[in-house]
């Protein structure tokens, strides 16, 4: 329903099918919500005397012991449910590591966290960057990760059962009429209650799960490790979480990578218009690659005209979904069919998958490979399970910045810059960032600048045709960051590190193992 994240399984199962989060975002003061322009104020560092006030959480030693998958140890930490009142209780940390290999000299933890928000970043490290990253940079660091407060093992969010989950996802995202309208916000008003009403631990867990909290967690395993400054690769939403430790911590970083970057000084409802726009640039470049070859289910002809053949497909969908074989019963409506395309737009890798799907369910009516793409956008388990991906995602985003839209209204006056930017995904993606107009939880931040002023260097990742963080977003944060230095990836789909660029892992490398970035505005394709 909100595609503001780094899907982590879609990334895991197409790299990781062919190689390695989610929805996307957030933001943290002075810019009132659908503003077009970013703010002036900049995140402001804690004082050193946080860590004295907190001792009893940063002496923490964890508690190692095997954790069911080969050669990785798990642990939990405790961390306050509320940083302002300590006293008001603790909540579980999920922790996971695996030791460096050696050769070389141990250079400390290295924390991994994949986007989201609400992306498991234990999970992450066990299933790709604890046996994918590079050899030479597991040689050297304990690779490490913690599942930030919300997300799946860490005090999860939830909010609908399986089949609840299963109508929330069926839902009309692209409404007609005031009675398809209504639809729509009573399924975002229901979401919203389900997470609060419906479990002990989320709706405790609620108020407490923005970006700058889950920051500070990461400042406690950093003590927990024994590391004096933090060493740290985040992808999509993870830069954002990577960023504000920068911002509150800025004499602890170490070498840090943002991947994917956004940009904190964009208001909620002017990043979700750039997102659209970038799922718009992804889509020409599919576009393209699919009209070269032979038999594309969008036909040949420019992108404009093959986009208006997937927009009329989406539409036949809205008024006779068709069948997918799903034991469930679950029919490919529109929803659905949008979900899956934007699924593959986050890989090249998933090109061919995506292609083979639209030709079954455009010439054979026949839905169940792009209900396959749906269902690992959204982690949907064969069972009819669902991680708790969605609920954290909206649990953390609607916490870290107001809504970028409070009325249907408001929607529709949006929608023409919606559809500019993106003629096929521009009115889906404006109706699913109403989502939070009906959270239980009043937002406790705004957007803003993130200046670190003090760290040492940062590397900052933009890929030109990336769908979920449009490559401005990486220019942006690189420029607020005092010490940021842009790296480019001239390709397609989202995050660049890992994907196949020699030259873009060479550097990422170089800085991880060196502290030494490339040169600020080296280009690599």
């Amino acid at each position: 329903m909100d595609f503001r994240r780094h899907p982590s399984t879609v990334r895991r199962r197409t790299a990781l099918l062919a190689a390695a989060t989610g929805l996307l975002v957030a933001g943290m003061s002075a810019c009132s919500q659908g503003s077009s322009g970013s703010t002036d104020v900049a995140l402001a560092a804690l004082p050193s005397s946080d860590q004295t006030r907190l001792s009893a959480y940063y002496d923490q030693s964890p508690k190692w012991r095997a954790c069911g998958t080969s050669g990785f140890e798990c642990a939990t930490l405790k961390a306050p449910l509320d940083y302002d009142k300590p006293s008001a209780g603790d909540i579980d940390l999920a922790v996971s590591r695996k030791k460096a290999t050696g050769p070389g000299k141990r250079l400390g933890s290295l924390l991994v966290n994949p986007g989201g928000p609400g992306g498991s970043a234990v999970g992450y490290l066990q299933a790709y960057a604890g046996i994918g990253y590079p050899k030479k940079v597991r040689a050297r660091y304990d690779m490490v990760a913690v599942d930030p407060r919300g997300v799946a093992r860490s005090a999860p969010v939830t909010c609908l059962d399986g089949k609840r989950m299963d109508t929330y996802t069926q839902t009309d995202v692209t409404p007609d009429d005031a009675r398809e309208q209504q639809q729509l916000s009573t399924a975002f008003e229901q979401f919203a209650s389900g997470c609060q009403t419906g479990d002990r631990v989320s709706k405790r867990v609620l108020p407490h799960v923005s970006t700058v909290e889950a920051a500070r967690d990461m400042d406690l395993v950093r003590a927990a490790v024994g590391d004096e400054k933090l060493n740290y690769v985040g992808a999509s939403y993870g830069t954002f979480l990577g960023a504000t430790y920068a911002g509150l911590y800025p004499e602890r970083v170490g070498r840090l990578v943002l991947d994917g970057a956004m940009d904190p000084s964009l208001p909620a409802r002017e990043m979700n218009r750039q997102q659209t726009a970038g799922f718009e640039t992804a889509f020409t470049s599919f576009a393209k690659d699919c009209a070269s070859r032979a038999g594309c289910p969008l036909g040949t002809g420019t992108p404009t005209r093959q986009g208006q053949r997937l927009k009329a497909f989406f539409d036949e969908l809205d008024r006779t979904p068709i069948a997918t074989g799903d034991p469930d019963g679950r029919k490919l409506v529109e929803s659905l069919a949008t979900t899956g395309v934007i699924a593959a737009m986050y890989d090249e890798g998933a090109w061919p998958q995506l292609r083979e799907a639209l030709t079954a369910a455009m010439t054979k009516k026949d839905g169940a490979g792009l209900l396959a793409l749906s269902d690992s956008y959204y982690e949907r388990d064969p069972d009819g399970t669902y991680t708790n991906l969605m609920a954290a995602n909206a649990a953390v985003n609607c916490l870290d910045q107001p809504p970028s839209f409070s009325s249907t209204k408001e929607v529709e006056e949006a929608l023409p810059a919606f559809e500019k930017a993106s003629p096929v995904f521009g009115a889906g993606l404006a109706w699913s960032a109403l989502n939070c107009a009906s959270w239980p939880v009043k937002a406790t931040g705004e957007a803003h600048r993130i200046t670190a002023d003090g760290a040492a260097p940062i590397l900052v990742v933009g890929t030109l045709r990336d769908p979920a963080t449009p490559y401005p977003w990486a220019k942006a944060l690189a420029a607020q960051l005092s010490s940021g230095r842009l790296l480019t990836y001239d390709g397609d789909g989202h995050t660049a590190y890992g994907r196949g660029s020699d030259c873009i892992d060479g550097a990422i490398d170089t800085y991880l193992l060196t502290g030494t970035p490339p040169k600020d505005g080296k280009r690599c394709s």
